[in-house]
């Protein structure tokens, strides 16, 4: 039986799947959940050649601030010469994600095993 690892905060688990870091928003993501969220996002996205994926797939609201973590995610895995995969199929998200230009810098893919099927260059500049 496999254990779930205790999430970090009330809004993100982290875990590793198949040689990469999963991280788990959860629940309203706005600023409040932000400022709880990016220390931890920071310290998963500062190794070198780092494998993220960020999973929004148990999120109930999501604002610019997650907008935000987003891009700084995606910023600091890149620039250390890694990539990041982004799981999203919830309609209001996704249209906010198209409309800021953030699907096409991280394309949105419907579930996790989808995410990890993906081939690393998907979120190369």
């Amino acid at each position: 039986m496999r254990q779930e690892p205790a999430p970090l905060t009330r809004h993100l688990r982290v875990r590793q799947e198949r040689g990469h870091t999963v991280l788990e928003f959860r629940g309203e993501i706005d600023l409040a959940a932000a400022t709880e969220i990016a220390p931890h996002l920071d310290r998963e996205t500062d190794r070198p050649a780092a494998r993220v994926v960020i999973d929004l797939s148990g999120i109930d609201f999501f604002d610019c601030s997650g907008l935000r973590l987003l891009y700084r995610a995606r910023s600091r895995v890149l620039d250390r010469r890694g990539y990041v995969l982004l799981v999203c199929a919830h309609p209001l998200t996704l249209r906010v994600l198209r409309i800021t230009g953030l699907s096409r810098l991280l394309p949105p893919q419907p579930t996790l095993d989808a995410a990890l099927e993906q081939p690393e260059a998907t979120s190369r500049p």
